[in-house]
Order: structure tokens, then sequence, then C-alpha cells
């Protein structure tokens, strides 16, 4: 199917829907990385496939596994909403909320942007493909290495996912196949959270950014470089979106 594709890299993106495509895989490879590093689901509901050299696992729908089938299904609505540009953002999240996985999209509504990182790059030259070539890789290694450095789930995990969109341009009936509307914003997190910032992919046409709030105590050894930078001494115990990223 469409979901199990590989990443392929074109020379350039050009179009917004070789970039839609591009985003769309991506995040297939990374909620499949994070599910399989986590050990949510058995090894016969992942598929192998590469991204450049990297060999990566893909989720697919296995008739002996509901849990990945269901997966896929969200996945697949998920990209409903992607490509109509309603999507703002959403959460994986696991247990009575222990561990959360946070994908924020943005898009540009008139052709390419120039580059839209900005924070401390010089804005004059578009995003290449080499640069969201390097930048998919360096996340889905950092998903890798962060999934390795937390603890074990339990056995009895729950997986739920959130979905979050951007108000002004979405229709208020709009749910993607396989959603319904949600009760509330934000979430209940079980013990102290930790935020951090894993990485953003940028294309000239959406960019999309992954965090993970963790249990403190989940964290073993992790490169403190990936650590989201502010004040987390505050326990913040109900998670909301942050549909304007203050840090931009």
């Amino acid at each position: 199917s469409n979901f199990q594709s590989a990443v392929v890299f074109p020379n350039k993106i050009s179009t917004e829907q070789q970039s839609l495509m591009l985003v769309k895989r991506l995040l297939a490879v990374a909620v499949s990385c994070i599910t399989y590093l986590r050990g949510i689901f058995p090894e016969s509901a992942y598929g192998t496939r590469y991204m450049d050299d990297v060999c990566v696992k893909i989720l697919r729908e296995d008739k002996n596994c509901p849990g990945s089938t269901q997966l896929v299904k969200w996945m697949l609505g998920c990209y409903d909403a992607l490509q109509k540009k309603y999507f703002n953002s959403y959460w994986i999240c696991l247990q009575t909320i222990t561990e959360c996985y946070h994908f924020k999209f943005k898009y540009t509504h008139n052709g390419p942007l120039l580059d839209f990182s900005s924070k401390n790059k010089r804005n004059d030259s578009t995003i290449t493909c080499a640069d969201t070539k390097k930048a998919s890789i360096l996340l889905i290694r950092k998903i890798y290495v962060l999934m390795q450095n937390l603890s074990p789930l339990p056995n009895d995990v729950c997986l739920t996912m959130k979905l979050f969109y951007y108000d002004e341009v979405t229709p208020s009936d709009y749910q993607p196949p396989g959603f319904k509307e949600g009760e509330c914003e934000g979430m209940i997190f079980e013990g102290e959270p930790m935020y951090l910032n894993v990485g953003e992919v940028p294309t000239p046409f959406h960019m999309l950014k992954v965090k993970v709030t963790t249990e403190k105590q989940r964290m073993e050894s992790v490169d403190k470089s990936i650590l989201k930078h502010g004040d987390t001494n505050v326990p913040l115990r109900v998670l909301r979106v942050d549909r304007d990223d203050p840090e931009e």
C-alpha cells in the first residue's frame, strides 16, 4: 500500500505534491520507528524499507495484529488532514500518559517558502532537497537513539492518538476518516514531565517538527543536547497543544 512505500528523495522538491508525498512517508517512518523500538507491536506487524541508506521498519496492516492495522488506518486519516492543510499537530500518547510524541506541521499557502527554520540561518536561500534529506535522516537517527535510552514500557501499554487543527481554515464539522471529535484540549500527564526536541524537517512547502514528552525518571542517559531549553522545573501536569510555538 501507499503507506508501505520507501522514502525516496527527489533531486529537487519543486512541487507541493512532491513535498506532501515526502512528509507523508517521513511521518510513516517516524511513527513506525517509535512503535517498533518501544515494542508496541510484534515483528510481524512491520516490513523493512530503506530511507536512502538507512534501513527502517514500516508498519503494515497485519491480520493477526488489529492494533497495527488500526494505527495504519489512523495514519491514513492524518494524511487526509495533511493534504487539506487543516492539520496543526498530532500526539501519540502511551499509557496513562507517561510518554507523548508530538508531531507538528506547518505549510506555505502561496508557493515555496524561503528557509523557515530561520533561527540562526540567513533567509536568502531556499531549502534544497539535500537539506531535507539530511534533516530527515538525522530525525530518524535521533529517534533511534532516544528510543534506546528510554526505559522499557509496561506490558499492558495503551496507545492513543489525538489530532489538532488550524481552526481558522478547518471546517467545524471536519473529522478525518477513523477519527471522532475529542473532548478536550489537554491531557493529564503522570509524573514529572521532561520535554525533548527531537528534530525538524523543512521542505520548500512544509515543516515537520517532532517533540517528545516523557517522565523524567524514564530518561536513563539521553544526550543533553536534544533536551528542550527552558525552565522544566515547574511540573506541568496537563499537556496542552502549543498552537503557536513560543520558541519561534
